[in-house]
């Protein structure tokens, strides 16, 4: 007689993992007292370091030409073994795309639960990660992977940029407008998602769309300020840029825009402990005006996955949110 087997049960990967996305990154504050150590380092030839929390290392290679250099994992954002990896791979990007550079070449970091997960979802990761390195005409070759207890993706990318160029955290300018170029509220919709399994797609075309298009618009404009949105949220990072300038802002809140099912996961709750930890980090440094809510300021300091560019400048077709003012270091929210 023939052996019966048990049909194997495959977990859904975003329960698989304590955090998911952007979310579980060390709290900012926490992280800049880590890596205080690795700033104010002497080489010539570094044009951007740790000093001002940029998006990317930036270092001088020869006449006008900088090498930008990254690298971004996290754990799975979505149930999708092929959308975490376009998604993880947009979002590593970015950081190239937020420098005003572009991407030339990516390798795979890559952590996997061996005894939990079967290696054909590894390949569907990895193919998700290659399909959106073809997208950007970046090639994607080799990486390192580890048996890890949670499974874990990302690249690290090397990119390259015009020096003088460069849309850095420490150049924006007072009474400037300030541009978004997607949508936020992906955290909520990801945090609803890892706890009931609904499937957002508009969350899912926002974050694997590229920055690639935003970011030559901006340098083709002469932006000189840009970040992306990720995981200290809209907040965090605009807090970040205008500390790093010696500027502050003025958000309007209703002119920022919202993806789709965004408000309903705030309503319901679908709140992660990263965007609470990033709103206690710069709650000293935020100013609230007459009507705006806690679930507001929620809201704007949401840990988002591969989000947008926050720009210090007008880019055509995307919304202004908000100017810079000459309030160093204060974000007013009105």
């Amino acid at each position: 007689m023939s052996e019966i087997l048990e049909p194997v049960t495959v977990p859904r990967l975003t329960t698989t993992a304590s955090g998911g996305g952007c979310a579980c990154k060390i709290p900012p504050g926490e992280l800049e007292e880590a890596v205080a150590q690795l700033a104010g380092q002497d080489y010539e030839d570094v044009i951007v370091g740790v000093d001002d929390g940029d998006d990317a290392a930036a270092v001088r290679l020869e006449g006008d030409t900088a090498i930008l250099s990254t690298a971004d994992f996290f754990t799975p954002v979505v149930d999708s073994a092929y959308d975490w990896g376009r998604i993880a791979a947009a979002n590593a990007m970015s950081d190239i795309y937020a420098m005003g550079g572009r991407p030339i070449v990516a390798i795979n970091l890559m952590g996997w639960p061996r005894g939990v997960l079967p290696a054909e979802l590894m390949t569907e990761v990895l193919a998700g990660g290659l399909a959106m390195g073809r997208e950007a005409s970046c090639p994607v070759i080799g990486g390192h992977t580890v048996d890890d207890p949670e499974p874990k993706y990302g690249m690290a990318v090397t990119g390259v940029a015009s020096a003088d160029q460069l849309l850095r955290n420490d150049a924006a300018e007072a009474g400037l407008p300030l541009t978004l170029t997607k949508p936020i509220g992906l955290g909520l919709l990801n945090n609803r998602h890892k706890a009931t399994g609904e499937v957002f797609e508009a969350a899912i075309a926002t974050m694997t769309t590229l920055n690639k298009t935003a970011a030559e618009q901006a340098v083709a404009a002469g932006v000189k300020a840009a970040t992306d949105v990720t995981g200290f949220g809209l907040l965090g990072h605009l807090y970040k840029m205008m500390r790093a300038s010696g500027t502050g802002a003025v958000i309007e809140r209703n002119a920022v825009p919202l993806v789709e099912g965004a408000a309903e996961a705030l309503r319901d709750g679908y709140i992660s402990g990263g965007t609470r930890r990033n709103l206690d980090w710069v709650s000293d440094h935020v100013e609230s005006g007459s009507g705006i809510t806690a679930e507001d300021l929620l809201l704007l300091a949401d840990a988002q996955t591969s989000g947008g560019l926050l720009v210090v400048g007008e880019l055509p077709g995307h919304p202004v949110i908000g100017y810079t003012t000459d309030r160093a270091g204060i974000v007013e929210v009105r």
